[in-house]
This record gives C-alpha cells, structure tokens and sequence, in this order.
C-alpha cells in the first residue's frame, strides 16, 4: 500500500471487558528475526552446515546433522560484539561480552552401519544489543498532532476504543488540552531527536535424538525451549514551532519489557543419494514456535513539567511461522567441506493471540487457558510483513591435517514491506498498550564470515569473525493524510536513513571422547 494513500483509520471496536491482550506487529518481529550464531565453525562457514553436519549448532537448525557424529562431543562459545558507528547511549556501550553456546552430542549406540546419539545445546538465538540514533527536520507535523488527528476523527468518545495508545493519553491529558478556552490544540515541531537503547537475548534450548540407517539415510528430531528477555529505553525529544504557550518542546521516555517462554519442534533428514560418493542433501521443517509472553512499560512525558508517568503490564501470545530448508554438502578427501542452504519463511503468517483467561478443572488438577487470533492486527501484519529468503554457502578447506580455514557468506532478504507503517489505528489491544509511535523498515541483511579451527589430539579450538550489516529507514511515527491533495491537517514524518551493522569474534572450545 503506497504510504502516500494509508489514511489513518478510524474504525472502533468497542470490548465488553478487558482480558490479558495481544501484541503490535512490530515489536513481534523482535522475537522472531534469529542471529547467525552458534559455535564458531558453524558461524564461519555461513551456517551451511545442514546438510555438512557433525557440528553441534545444527541441532537447532537440521536435527538429523547431529546423527553424523561418530564420537561424543562438548562445546563451548564465547565471544565478542561490537556496533560499529554507535556511541553509547545510557547503560549500554558500542561493544558487549557474549556468552553465545553449550552443548554436548552422546553417542548411545553405533554399529558398522548405524549409530543413535543423543544431544543438549544452548545457544543465544537473538542478542537484542542495539543502540539506534536518528535526528531530522519535521515540517508542521509532530507525534503530538497525530494524537490531536485521532481526537478530530472522535476516536477518544469511545472509552473502550482500542484505536489509541498510551502516548495519545500523556498527550491529551497533559499538553494538548488548553484550560482558558477549553479547547484542544496540536503543537508542530521543527524537529526530533531519537535515541534508543535494546539489551537481553533469546536464549535457545535444543534437545535432540538423531541417528542413521546404514549410512545413508540420517534422522533427527529437536525440542526446542525459547527463553525471551528483552529490554528496551528510549528518549524522544521534539522541538516545536513557536506557538500560542511558549512551549519549546517535549521529551518522552519510554522503558519496555518483554519476558516468557515458547517452544517448537524440528524436523530433519539428510541423505546421501550415491553410495560411492560424499554429496549429501538435507531437508527439514520448524514449526511455529509457540510464546506465552509478558510486556511491561513504563513511560513519561516532560515539558518543562514531569507528567503522571503511564505503566500497563499485560500477557500475550505469538506463534512464528513455519520454516522449510533445504541444503547441500559435499567433501572432498577429507580435504574440502563445501555447503548451500536455502531457508523459507513466511513472516507475514505471524498470529497474535488474545488470551480470554482460563479455568481449573478440579478433575484433573490442571489449569487451562484459552486464546483466540486477533484478527485485526493479524491483518496489520500480513500487509507490513512478507516472506524471508535465506541463503547460506560455505567452504571449509584444510590446510594442514590440524588446521582448518573457513569462510562463508549469508544472506536475510528484508521482511518489512517498504510501504508498511506501524498503525496505532488498528483496532486492537496491540494497538492500546503500544508505548511508542517509532518504527523502522529494515531492509536484506548481509553477513560475512570467516573462520580458523585447530585440532589436537581430541581437543579443538577455533575462532570466528563475522560482520552482518543492514540498513533501514526510519519513522518517528506513521503519516496522517487528510485527503487526497494536500492539506494543514496532514501530518507527515520525516524518514531518517539508519544502519545495523555488527562484528562479532567467536571462540569455541572442544573436546571429543
């Protein structure tokens, strides 16, 4: 939809109470968006291991990768992070420690022609480490008037509306209403200055069973375990026009906290199609992960005078989409290790949930809590979000019998539709306990990777450098337009070009036995 005909709508669904609510689709997509990560050979080659196998990290990408190992195995990876082009912003600073992975593959049986092992990984699926800066001009537009836009269209006569956020309610009760006249106004600003902190992690726990059948034809299967912690701060600050009360500007503040578990389950083969040959062809399928999550928020708003600050805490429910691979691995004498993965997912698929409480079954003894899809920012989403490519290639030559070289390349093609907007219209409760009007399009991501691993005797070493980079365009919040032609009523933000880009040094530390 082009942003130049998104009108804000004004449609109201009034609720009869208020349950445990949804989530906006923006922040989901914090939750679903995972690193290249995990031990560091599999971060050197790009990932594209699934069909490779034998490395611990494909436990949580192909389970049955794990059935080619031919001994037990540890492993643990630690590393670095660093944001390039950042400065730091509140507690966090350009470049952080990282405890990224541990785990372990057993082999519970082998013969000649098959094995079955058993396997427990953790890696960090998601570093939320992220200072983001932007600054530009506004042209009589403001994130206040845009609240003012919303009280002109009579979306606050609904008190039960889910059409308006906890900013619209700082806005008019704080600023926007005049006691001499009794009237509301909206104030213009000349500019804004965004900074934001994000810290926390995803942290992945797979357990996996794996095996293979004379050599040829390798299962797995992986339970995973997500346990979300994000924190997130944010100061936004807007210089006004000058106007009838002499206000300069404002400055909001907003903390939010998004904690809980999901799970999912994964599914994986690889095949070797010719008896004398090493090529190998991996195939396997996620399904959604299912989260039951809590968001909390804490915001303030200053002119001059410290507003009442505003704080909701509620729980919600996300399932991700589905995701399909298909990879493929050769070697070559022992020598050259050569892979290519392909992943799909279709983002746009992602479903909020409604959660309506529940009930104990004195029976049982067991609790039960029911939910149902929220319709309207589900539709939100399938407009702003599409499906994600993902390519992996990665070589792995060795120089010498102890020592290993690596490289690798990945890529992430973009989720968010360049036209999509964080729409604090939508009629839902997503839309109600929203704390902030920013947003940002972030366009393909491009990662780079290298590597070195050394063996001694059953202990090997190796180190990893990636860099990941992705551009974005920002927004302070979405556009408003009057009508079709231009008008004073219109409120148009000013996008601000921004970057992500990362290094990361991985090292992992092994053992086999």
């Amino acid at each position: 939809m082009d942003m130049k005909k998104l009108y804000i709508s004004i449609a109201v669904l009034s609720l009869c109470g208020l349950p445990a609510m949804a989530q906006e689709t923006y922040e989901n997509t914090k939750l679903v968006d995972n690193d290249l990560n995990g031990t560091a050979r599999y971060v050197g080659m790009g990932g594209a291991m699934e069909a490779l196998g034998a490395d611990i990290s494909t436990m949580g990408t192909n389970p049955a990768g794990i059935g080619l190992f031919r001994k037990s195995k540890v492993d643990m990876s630690f590393g670095l992070v660093s944001q390039q082009d950042a400065t730091k912003f509140n507690s966090l600073g350009k470049t952080n420690a990282s405890f990224d992975q541990i785990g372990f593959v057993y082999m519970l049986n082998k013969t000649s022609n098959s094995v079955f092992n058993i396997g427990f990984n953790y890696h960090k699926s998601r570093n939320f480490d992220q200072i983001l800066s932007a600054a530009n001009t506004l042209d009589n537009a403001s994130q206040n008037k845009l609240t003012y836009q919303k009280y002109r269209k009579g979306i606050f006569t609904d008190k039960k509306s889910m059409t308006y956020n906890q900013i619209d309610n700082l806005y008019m009760e704080n600023l926007l209403y005049n006691n001499k006249d009794k009237k509301y106004y909206n104030f213009p600003a000349t500019g804004y200055l965004y900074n934001e902190e994000n810290k926390g992690y995803i942290g992945e726990y797979d357990f996996n069973m794996s095996g293979n059948i004379n050599n040829r034809v390798y299962l797995g299967l992986t339970v995973g375990l997500h346990d979300v912690h994000y924190r997130n701060y944010s100061e936004y600050t807007e210089n006004f026009a000058p106007n009838r009360d002499n206000i300069p500007g404002l400055t909001l503040n907003d903390n939010r906290e998004i904690t809980g578990t999901g799970y999912d389950v994964k599914f994986g083969a690889v095949f070797r199609p010719f008896d004398a040959s090493a090529f190998r062809l991996g195939v396997y399928i996620h399904t959604p992960t299912w989260y039951d999550l809590t968001t909390s928020n804490y915001s303030t708003m200053t002119d001059g005078n410290v507003a009442k600050p505003t704080n909701e805490s509620y729980d919600f429910r996300i399932d991700t989409p589905w995701k399909f691979g298909l990879s493929l691995g050769h070697t070559i004498n022992n020598f050259i290790a050569l892979g290519a993965t392909y992943e799909y997912a279709d983002y746009g698929a992602i479903s909020t949930r409604i959660k309506d409480g529940g009930y104990y079954d004195s029976w049982s003894g067991s609790y039960y809590e029911n939910s149902h899809r929220d319709k309207a920012m589900n539709a939100h989403t399938e407009a702003t979000l599409k499906g994600v490519h993902t390519l992996k290639l990665g070589a792995e030559v060795k120089v010498m019998p102890e020592l290993a070289v690596r490289v690798g390349y990945n890529y992430l093609s973009a989720m968010f539709n360049e036209n999509g907007a964080k729409n604090g219209t939508v009629a839902s409760p997503g839309s109600y306990y929203a704390s902030s009007t920013s947003f940002v399009n972030w366009k393909a991501t491009n990662r780079l990777t290298c590597g070195l691993g050394y063996t001694a005797k059953n202990f090997n070493i190796d180190l990893a450098y990636q860099y990941s980079a992705q551009k974005g365009d920002f927004y302070p919040f979405m556009n408003y337009y009057e009508s079709n032609t231009s008008s004073p009523e219109d409120n148009i933000a000013t996008m601000t070009k921004v970057n992500n880009k990362r290094h990361q040094l991985l090292l992992t530390l092994g053992y086999r036995f």
